[in-house]
């Protein structure tokens, strides 16, 4: 027996052993509440109604809540490791029509605003480009108080209950016995919770795609997840999700990069968003609604309350109404990222709630959750969480309080103060939560109309391109593939059999599943177009080019590279063997970013050889160069090289009639050399290309 095979023995005997002694220790015991009562369900919330709202009365669904929202400080249990920027939002135009919040109606004022991008998984010592979905949460300070849109990159989430959420986590967390794996979900505990928890296949199919592993916070869509209401002044109510269309475009990593550059930059998002900013380059993004009548809620054959599911944007189109414009970094990154306090029951008139009971729980969990993480129930006063309006009541005293209450009175009604701080009417502002008629029996069920697990997750794998649909095998593969337990993966396998038969079969003999699978594949035949990524505009906006060059480099053709790449909003970086200056023949200066010790082709959308005789020479003397160059080719990158530099690609052996490969000896119209560049550049990604 090899070392390696002996290890393994030894890792699979000592966990045979920890679950053996689990399963005695525990065996036959029945699920109670901390205070010993025996819980008869733990799969769904009290509501008043299978479809109704859920109850406060609830003592089960508080209790796992609240023990989860403070089992670990100071950082945050979920989305600890984000990066925070600041800027505005514009409506385009008013919509008075829809909603009475006003930071909707006047398309000349802006409302500022913060916005906290995150990975959700990993403590907040981990890596940026891990394969997880991304937080997405905007405060907006409006004039009627603060406004917390507080979703994600992803439409979709993995459960349709709040008491779901903390055996969800849980399972994604690293094992409690020893602590391992960090910020990832490709070990057993995972993939036992989707295995037996068939309500998250649609999720993890956006979780296996390229979805979850961004080029850039400033090149992901985000989503409000849940369904809202937008209200009216008159009081008419429609249903609606909210959505950010980033401006540059819907970009990601490949896997074999992510992995890559979580070792060569493990700060590689963080700091793509605060370098952008500081040079000026606002980061846009434009907010859309999705909106549905109250009277078509049964119209369609998804519930529109279950956050599994989406609305197809063929079907209910997104109306654009505004932009985000996001143009200055954080003056100290733990007083305003670390400590600001989101919420999604953080609200303004004419935004209000449905009953999906995701959201019934969040609207309890996010403000139980701040009183652990930031000391006390006076959060609110943090200069980063403080509305820009006025605010007063009776809430005084506690924990860290900042403001100087005078006077005797902290009670409502009273005499003494003239009865204030004073309640408003709706017509002068004050927040009325929309009538809607609730009835029913108090229930611990959920509504039929959420059992339908597979149809969403076929239709999204029906969208994708052959490339898409490769990188989710692929992801499938490499995740599953590091569970230990055979009887784990076999369980995955045949979930995913209710997906698609062929991503199952694909699935299983790449993990070793043995024996016959049967076939539970969904009908649905349906696909939505805008799913793709591939179907996204492309910019060569904010697109890192490295420039490989040495002393000796071409004057002419390297100048009017540089110029191109500016004019078309890319960001050229020279990369060399030292650091300094490199000149020519001509006197000419270049200054040096990088070395090939201190970057990485992974870090860059791009490169460029530069020309010129001696500094091609140079390149093409170091090991590090060719393997600068080959990294890109493999990870289907845009590689320019003109005259001079040609021989370098030649000399690695790379065929230059491969897509994304713009290499031309003799060019005497850099022009149109430049104008080929800056095209490939824009394309991305090369996916035809033959590795």
């Amino acid at each position: 027996m090899s070392k390696e095979q002996e290890k393994k023995s030894v890792e699979e005997t000592s966990k045979k052993k920890q679950l053996d002694s689990f399963t005695k220790d525990n065996n036959g015991q029945k699920m109670t509440t901390n205070q010993g009562l025996k819980v008869s369900d733990d799969e769904n919330s009290l509501k008043a109604g299978e479809r109704g709202p859920s109850l406060l009365e609830d003592f089960y669904l508080r209790e796992k809540i609240m023990h989860f929202d403070h089992e670990r400080i100071p950082e945050r249990v979920v989305h600890a490791r984000g990066y925070g920027v600041h800027g505005y939002f514009q409506v385009y135009e008013s919509l008075a029509e829809f909603t009475k919040a006003k930071f909707l109606q006047d398309p000349s004022v802006k409302t500022p605003v913060f916005v906290r991008f995150s990975t959700v998984a990993g403590s907040r010592g981990s890596g940026d480009t891990v394969r997880d979905v991304r937080g997405f949460a905007t405060k907006f300070y409006t004039e009627e108080g603060n406004y917390d849109l507080v979703g994600n990159n992803i439409p979709v989430f993995f459960i349709q209950d709040a008491i779901k959420f903390p055996d969800l986590v849980h399972s994604f967390k690293p094992e409690p016995n020893n602590e391992i794996p960090q910020a990832q979900t490709a070990h057993d505990t995972f993939w036992d919770f989707v295995a037996n928890n068939p309500e998250s296949a649609h999720m993890v199919m956006w979780a296996m795609s390229d979805r979850a592993i961004p080029r850039s916070y400033r090149m992901m869509e985000g989503f409000g997840v849940h369904t809202f209401r937008f209200v009216n002044q008159e009081g008419k109510s429609r249903f609606v999700k909210f959505h950010w269309k980033p401006k540059l475009g819907v970009r990601s990593l490949v896997w074999d990069e992510a992995q890559k550059i979580a070792g060569k930059d493990p700060d590689f998002h963080r700091r793509d968003l605060y370098e952008a900013i500081e040079m000026g380059q606002a980061v846009e993004f434009e907010l859309g609604v999705q909106m549905i009548e109250e009277e078509d809620e049964f119209r369609f054959d998804f519930d529109i309350l279950d956050p599994t599911k989406l609305w197809p944007e063929e079907v209910i189109p997104v109306k654009i109404i505004g932009k985000m414009t996001l143009n200055r970094n954080p003056d100290n990154y733990f007083a305003e990222t670390e400590q600001v306090a989101f919420h999604p029951g953080n609200v303004v008139p004419g935004i209000d709630f449905s009953n999906d009971p995701l959201l019934q729980g969040r609207l309890f969990s996010y403000t139980d959750t701040q009183l652990t993480r930031l000391g006390g129930p006076n959060f609110h006063e943090i200069p980063i969480n403080r509305p820009v309006c006025p605010f007063h009541n009776h809430q005084n005293d506690g924990y860290h309080r900042m403001t100087i209450n005078k006077g005797p009175v902290s009670y409502h009604k009273n005499s003494l103060q003239n009865n204030t701080p004073a309640t408003s009417t709706e017509e002068e502002g004050g927040y009325v939560h929309y009538q809607e008629k609730v009835e029913g029996r108090k229930v611990r069920t959920r509504s039929d109309s959420f059992n339908d697990y597979f149809s969403q997750a076929k239709m999204f794998w029906n969208s994708m391109t052959d490339v898409e649909k490769e990188h989710i095998l692929s992801a499938f593969c490499f995740e599953v593939g590091k569970v230990k337990n055979k009887g784990i993966r076999k369980q995955v396998v045949d979930l995913f059999s209710h997906v698609d038969y062929e991503l199952a079969k694909e699935i299983a003999s790449n993990v070793g599943v043995d024996g016959s699978i049967s076939n539970h594949e969904s009908t649905v035949t349906l696909n939505s177009p805008a799913l793709s990524q591939e179907t996204k505009s492309k910019s060569p906006k904010s697109s890192k080019i490295a420039i490989l060059a040495e002393d000796g480099f071409n004057s002419l053709e390297l100048n009017g590279v540089l110029d191109a790449l500016n004019e078309a909003g890319a960001i050229p970086e020279v990369v060399s063997n030292h650091l300094g200056v490199l000149s020519n023949d001509e006197g000419q200066k270049l200054d040096v970013s990088y070395t090939f010790q201190t970057s990485d082709s992974v870090l860059f959308d791009a490169i460029y050889v530069a020309g010129g005789e001696k500094s091609v020479e140079k390149l093409m003397a170091q090991k590090e160069v060719e393997d600068f160059i080959y990294e890109t080719f493999k990870h289907y990158k845009t590689i320019g090289a003109a005259d001079d530099a040609v021989k370098l690609l030649e000399k690695i052996g790379l065929q230059l009639n491969q897509p994304g490969i713009v290499a031309k000896t003799n060019t005497k119209d850099l022009n149109a050399f430049n104008k080929d560049f800056i095209e490939a550049i824009t394309e991305q990604r090369h996916w035809k290309r033959q590795l």
